[in-house]
Parts: C-alpha cells; structure tokens; sequence
C-alpha cells in the first residue's frame, strides 16, 4: 500500500489547471519511478494470471492509453500494480496536438473532457523511452506486460492514414507485448471514419499482412488489437467484428493470438453531463457517463464475435465494481484511466482483487 495516500495529493492536484497536475504527475513519476520514492504510491500487485491472445497477464486489470503518451513513466505506473500498461498514442512524427486549454474536468460527473489530439514525441522518442523501462527484467516470473498504442498524424491524409499506422507498427512491434490500433480519437479529424466498412477492411488487411512479415522478421507473433469508440450503431458493431474475424487469425490458423478489441474510447455524447460546467467543451468525455455505453458495445461485441475472441473493456471505471461490470458483460481484461485520476492507484488493486473474486466464485 502506497505510503502518501492519493486523497491527500488529490485537492492539490485538483486545485491545478488539469494538463498542467497531468503533466506535473507524469514529470514527478518519471523522477521517482527508478528511486526508493517509489513506496509513495505503489501499491502490492494482486496475482491473478490470465491468459489472452498468447499472453501470460500478471492480473486483469490495465492502464488505458493516454495517459502516459510518450512511455516516460513505464516503470513508475508498473509499481502501482497494474496486470498491464498501455502506452501511447504515438505518431510516426511529433505534433503539439489541439490548442490549449484542451483537458476538462467534470468532478459532479466522475468525469473528464480532453481534446489532446495525439499530442506526442514522435516514434523515435517514444521507443527510446519503451527501451530504457526496465520492468521486464524486475517482474520475476510474471513480469507486467506492455501495449503500444498507435495512431496517425494529423497532418497525414485520412486516404494515407494507413501509411502512419504501418511506420509506427514497423518501429514499435520489437518492443510490445500487444499492439493497439487507435482509429476512434474524437479529437483527431475524419479519424473515425476508419471505423467504417471499406476503411476498416483496407486497414486491418495492411495490418494484418505486415503483422506477419514483422513475425517472421523478428520470430514471434503478438496480437494486434483495434481501439473503437461507444458512438456506434449495433449495424456498425456488427461490420467491425465480422472484419476482426476476417483478419484475426495468425499463420498458425489461431484465432485467438493475432487479433483482439479494445471498447471502447471516449465519447461525443453530453447526455450524461447535460448543465454540467464544461459540458460542452468540444472533446471526447471520459469517466463514469460512459460506464454504460462502453460495457453496451463490449456485450454486442462479445454476442457478434463469440467466446474466444479477445476483448478489453475500458471506459467509467470508478470502483471495483465497475470493473466487474465489464466482465460480466464479456471482456476479458480491464483498463482504467480516469478512474485513477479520481480515485488513484488504490482503485487499481480494488479493482484486481474484485475481479479475482468473480473468477473463485466461478469455479466454486
């Protein structure tokens, strides 16, 4: 259990500008995470392995993407005892991303409002960080696992968008565990309409075809998963899981390790949030309002893709059963992010232990 508990950090850090107590956390994470320090805010890592997609993980519960956007502070989130962490989204070149102030909070709602826009380093900066974490080789027999988060400038042309995605996979495949494709920003234009029949088949087709090139080239095979928005339509739902299907088979004829889903990302929707101060600030809502959206799409997804195929659910995670929530409307695995800058890392041991639970009761 951490030393410095979070409700003691969490009136300062709300008292800041959002980006700013954002950017301060991952500076001051960055800082600690290779130090003593690091018993300020670590907390003991639940055991509860699961396997999916080929992968050993030490738990189930994750870290969504976007938080740490450039991979600084790998090991400082690894010790908060995180089964996996995401880090990304990363674009083949850097970009300061959308105007400031970008990043809202909704604390009535649980909830936060960013328009970011992929704001990152560039490739080359991201897998220097990637390759100085040195988790792997503190994690014993269960180390953590790690996901890449891809994505494409917003320079690039939405018809050449696959070309970025390409690039970042080619530069980030020798050092993931899992690979996730982020076609459903809200802050990223016409980046949402890969979502869409043709564009999401000519896209996962170049994927899938340079995923097995890069198994070859570097003698293992990791799973790719596509990252899709709550905004959809159960016809919409129903076209992205045949396509997954379609190109979630690797060179083996194993439907489980090449491909999976991760739903869902932030949402357009203010339904939830209606009169709330910053409720309409233009950017995709995160936190408790997307509890429901997020495990509607996860259960849609589990009826269309069936049983084996992966699934990672995110999205209003704020307690332990939340976390349950999603498992029980058929993912596998779960990630957080807004949860813990409202909750901190104790919500992360919570929600592992919650789920650990769920799974002894199962087999009793």
């Amino acid at each position: 259990m951490s030393l410095l508990p979070y409700a003691a950090a969490r009136p300062f850090l709300f008292g800041m500008d959002p980006e700013a107590a954002h950017d301060l956390t991952l500076s001051a994470l960055a800082k600690l995470q290779h130090s003593p320090l690091t018993c300020l805010y670590s907390e003991t890592r639940i055991q509860d392995p699961y396997s999916l997609a080929g992968i050993r993980f030490p738990n189930r519960v994750g870290l969504a993407a976007g938080l740490d956007k450039n991979a600084r502070c790998i090991d400082g989130l690894a010790a908060m005892g995180f089964g996996f962490v995401e880090v990304g989204t990363v674009t083949p070149v850097g970009q300061s991303g959308n105007p400031k102030p970008r990043m809202f909070r909704l604390p009535k709602a649980n909830a936060l409002i960013n328009r970011l826009g992929f704001n990152n380093e560039g490739l080359d900066a991201f897998v220097a960080n990637v390759q100085r974490a040195r988790f792997r080789s503190q994690g014993g027999a269960s180390p953590m696992v790690l996901g890449l988060n891809i994505g494409k400038n917003a320079s690039t042309p939405i018809e050449r968008a696959t070309d970025d995605y390409l690039t970042c996979l080619d530069g980030v495949y020798p050092h993931a565990d899992y690979v996730t494709v982020n076609i459903s920003s809200p802050n990223t234009q016409n980046l949402r309409s890969l979502q869409s029949d043709q564009a999401l088949d000519a896209l996962l087709g170049a994927v899938a075809e340079r995923r097995e090139l890069l198994a070859q080239r570097h003698g293992r095979q990791i799973p790719v998963f596509l990252k899709i928005a709550p905004d959809l339509d159960k016809t919409q739902i129903e076209i992205i899981a045949a396509t997954l299907v379609r190109y979630g088979t690797d060179s083996s004829g194993d439907a489980t390790r090449a491909m999976g889903v991760i739903a869902t990302n932030t949402t357009l929707s203010r339904e939830a949030v209606k009169g709330m101060e910053h409720a309409e600030e233009t950017g995709g809502l995160s936190g408790s309002p997307v509890l429901h959206l997020s495990n509607q799409v996860i259960r849609q997804l589990r009826a269309s893709l069936g049983k084996g195929f992966p699934i990672i659910g995110v999205g209003g995670v704020l307690s332990a059963a939340d976390a349950v929530s999603k498992v029980q409307s058929g993912a596998d695995l779960v990630q957080i992010y807004t949860g813990l800058i409202y909750k901190g890392p104790a919500l992360v041991r919570e929600s592992a232990s919650a789920i650990q639970a769920l799974r002894n009761s199962a087999v009793q």
